[in-house]
C-alpha cells in the first residue's frame, strides 16, 4: 500500500493551494496522512474527496471547525502495520523515547508542527516527520513523503523536496 505524508499544510495562510506534484502524489497514494495544521477545513474536504482513503488528525493552529471534525490521535492497522498520526510530539531531544513510551503499540508515527523532516527509529517504532509542502521555514525546501506499507513492515520511504514556492506560494 502506497502511503502519502503530509503536515502542516497552512492553506490558505502560507500557499493558496498545495503544489501539483502534490496532488499528484495523492492521485498516486491509496492512503493519504496528513498530521496537521491545515488553518481551514476547506483542503480537508478537497483531499476526502480526492483521496482514495485518509487518517488525519487536528495540529495547533487549526480551530474549532477542524476540531469538530478530526481527533488529535489517529490510529489504523494498515497492511500489517499499527500506525498513529500526531501533530506534535514535543522537544526534539529525548523525542524518540518519548514517543516509544507514550505509543507502545504503535509501529509507525507520522508526526508534524516543526516542519523540519525527520526520519528515526526507536525500540521499534518508526517516527517520520514530512516537514511542510507550503512553509519551509529554516529549512532549504517544501517537503512530503511517501512510503509503501507491506507484510507488517516500512519500505521505501522518500523524502519528496519541492521546488521553491513564489510568494504566497502557487
Amino acid at each position: 500500500m502506497r502511503l502519502l505524508l503530509l503536515a502542516d499544510t497552512h492553506v490558505p495562510k502560507r500557499a493558496r493551494d498545495l503544489p501539483a506534484a502534490v496532488w499528484t502524489a495523492v492521485d498516486d497514494a491509496d492512503l493519504v496522512v496528513h498530521a496537521g495544521d491545515w488553518v481551514a477545513p476547506e483542503l480537508l474536504d478537497r483531499l476526502e474527496g480526492r483521496a482514495a482513503r485518509m487518517l488525519a488528525v487536528w495540529g495547533n493552529n487549526d480551530g474549532p471547525r477542524l476540531r469538530e471534525r478530526l481527533p488529535e490521535l489517529a490510529t489504523a492497522v494498515v497492511e500489517g502495520v499499527r500506525l498513529g498520526v500526531v501533530h506534535e510530539t514535543g522537544p526534539s531531544g529525548g523525542r524518540g523515547a518519548r514517543m516509544r513510551a507514550l505509543y507502545p503499540d504503535l509501529d509507525l508515527l507520522v508526526f508534524g508542527h516543526s516542519h523540519i523532516p525527520w526520519d528515526t527509529s526507536v525500540g521499534g517504532l518508526r517516527l517520520l516527520n514530512p516537514g511542510s509542502p507550503t512553509d519551509r521555514r529554516r529549512q532549504p525546501h517544501c517537503t512530503y513523503m511517501t512510503l509503501t506499507l507491506a507484510a507488517g513492515r516500512v519500505h521505501d520511504v522518500e523524502l519528496h523536496r519541492l521546488e521553491r514556492p513564489t510568494a504566497r506560494g502557487t
